[in-house]
């Protein structure tokens, strides 16, 4: 296994609240094999870095998923995924009003039952 496959594992396992040695099976399960190789690759490269902290990805992501729409599950975990690396209630809130007005009061007001939801919880 190389190093970026399993900083990959890693993030799912973080994101997934799952044993690290669990994720590939998940993937295979939810989305086919080859589905998860890449995708396991694509989070060891993408979530590990220098320049962003996993907090300012946290941000980028989830303001990128409300900004596309209709992945409300996705946006549920990475709003989880974003209070684990310190993005605050406050600032989800802000990022939600902000993006009303960027990418519409639709998309922002579902997003913004889910932050809800996601806080309550």
């Amino acid at each position: 296994m190389d190093a970026r496959y399993e900083r990959g594992l890693k993030a799912y396992a973080s994101q997934f609240g799952i044993p690290e040695g669990a994720v590939a099976a998940y993937f295979a399960e939810h989305h086919g094999e080859r589905f998860g190789e890449e995708a396991i690759n694509a989070a060891g490269g993408a979530w590990n870095d220098d320049d962003l902290s996993l907090r300012d990805r946290s941000i980028v992501v989830v303001t990128a998923l409300i900004a596309q729409g209709g992945v409300d599950e996705r946006l549920r975990g990475h709003i989880r995924w974003a209070l684990d690396h310190g993005v605050t209630p406050a600032e989800l809130d802000a990022i939600v009003a902000l993006l009303a007005v960027y990418v519409g009061y639709p998309r922002a007001s579902v997003a913004g039952e889910i932050v809800q939801e996601e806080l309550g919880r």
